[in-house]
């Protein structure tokens, strides 16, 4: 409801004093004026200070009328505002907004919110709480060590990482051994895998296992319960077993350390084995060679008829050496008789032909060195050929020789190291007992639950909306 003001007077009833203002000023005006007009003629200053007053007063009485004007105006103005006001209190004013209030896609929100969020948290931690069954942990610590020398890797120490190398060490294949297949099977001939994670089936649905289940079910749910951690770098693994009772894990724990030492002295066997293998296949071929490498250097002094060319080379030139010795001397008796005896002395004769046949002999046993001459013992090939072809005997038997010798050596060697276990399983933490059940961890996994299905839910009203907006 509106109240009914009452509308401004005119501006002489809203302003009573204003008039009378104006009419006393306006006589004031006029009885000045009367007394100016009546007043006689003083001296010349009076005059002066008369006209200043008569400015003054005019200029005063201007100044009032500007004054009433400007109230008139604003009276003016304050009777229209009053008169605006008057009607805008009589227009009904509608809110800039209604009152806010829930629609129907507010409460199918609401209701997602509920289906999708709340609900199924719910479940979920009733069952964590209530149905799931206490799960007790055995840890296991171990790595492969090594009784060979491994002075270069030590020097090289993490820098061997980069070089390459792609042969699997001891210990990556007992990671990948222990999530076999071959491993599920010794540790349930050991343990009996299904009795014991089938005992709470079906009230503990989620972390049992089902009845009937197949190996490779088995083999699923083995990688479940059992949780390996692998350092590469420093080759320590650490296996983590839960069962539903301490006994059973720490069972579980000490069947997977058992069969991995089973596993490392398997490997250490094959790999002695194939060191014996691989340095008696190694011998047997430095046998072989050295044996045809005698028979061809004895095939060669049955058709040369020569044990060792060294040795009759040497001789041969023992002979050069005689020829050159007699030659020299038949020369110088040969100028004592030229010197006493005459030209045709029987003697200077036998002197010279002495000195003939030396030097003829010495160039038949020259020509024997690079000849196939078989008039000096020969056998129809030349010299050089033969001692060229004697040297080349010779070499491939030391070789054959060195290598006999060498694979000896790596038999041996290789006897030693399989006379003592060059690998083993060193356990630095032995299956561990629990006294207290640590899973399944039912706050942090309500926590995770509560967190994705949070935001599974966001993610879908916010589809949900872009979709809607777009349409």
């Amino acid at each position: 409801m509106t109240e009914n003001r009452p509308v401004a007077a005119p501006q002489a009833a809203a302003d009573p004093q204003a008039g009378a203002d104006a009419q006393q000023h306006k006589s004031g005006t006029d009885a000045g004026a009367a007394a100016a007009g009546h007043a006689k003629p003083k001296s010349r200053r009076k005059a002066k200070s008369g006209s200043k007053a008569a400015d003054s007063a005019l200029r005063l009485k201007r100044l009032r009328k500007r004054v009433l004007a400007a109230e008139a105006e604003h009276a003016e103005l304050a009777a229209k505002a009053s008169s605006l006001a008057l009607q805008l209190e009589q227009i009904s004013a509608h809110p800039v907004a209604r009152p806010a209030h829930m629609k129907t896609r507010h409460w199918g929100l609401l209701a997602s919110f509920a289906l999708m969020v709340l609900v199924p948290l719910a479940a979920a931690v009733f069952y964590l709480f209530a149905a799931a069954e206490d799960q007790y942990a055995s840890t296991a610590g171990f790595t492969v060590r090594s009784q060979e020398s491994s002075g270069a890797n030590e020097l090289l120490g993490g820098l061997a990482s980069f070089t390459g190398n792609s042969t699997a060490s001891d210990s990556d294949i007992l990671y990948e051994f222990i999530q076999s297949q071959e491993i599920v099977e010794a540790v349930d001939a050991r343990v009996d895998l299904r009795k014991h994670y089938t005992q709470h089936w079906p009230g503990d649905w989620v972390f049992s296992l089902w009845p009937g289940a197949t190996l490779e079910e088995i083999l699923w749910y083995w990688k479940r319960m059992v949780h390996i951690a692998y350092d590469s770098g420093s080759g320590l693994t650490e296996v983590r077993v839960t069962a539903f009772d301490a006994e059973t894990a720490r069972a579980i724990s000490r069947a997977i350390t058992e069969e991995s030492q089973i596993r490392i002295n398997a490997l250490n066997d094959q790999a002695r084995a194939d060191a014996m293998r691989y340095a008696e296949a190694d011998l047997a071929e430095a046998l072989e060679r050295l044996k045809l490498a005698r028979a061809e250097l004895t095939r060669f002094r049955t058709r040369t008829r020569i044990v060792d060319p060294e040795a009759d080379i040497q001789g041969r030139m023992g002979v050069m050496n005689n020829l050159q010795q007699q030659l020299a001397e038949a020369l110088i008796q040969h100028d004592l008789l030229r010197g006493t005896v005459s030209a045709g002395d029987v003697r200077l004769k036998k002197a010279q032909q002495q000195i003939d046949v030396i030097r003829s002999r010495i160039n038949i046993e020259r020509q024997t060195f690079a000849s196939s001459n078989t008039d000096t013992g020969g056998v129809g090939e030349d010299y050089p050929s033969l001692i060229s072809e004697f040297e080349r005997l010779t070499v491939d038997r030391e070789f054959a020789e060195e290598a006999y010798r060498a694979g000896l050596a790596a038999l041996e060697v290789a006897r030693d190291d399989a006379a003592r276990q060059s690998r083993y399983l060193a356990t630095y933490i032995k299956p561990t007992l629990a006294e207290e059940a640590e899973y399944p961890q039912r706050f942090v996994l309500s926590g995770l639950a509560g967190l994705f299905l949070l935001l599974i839910w966001s993610v879908a009203a916010l589809i949900y909306y872009s979709i809607r907006d777009r349409s």
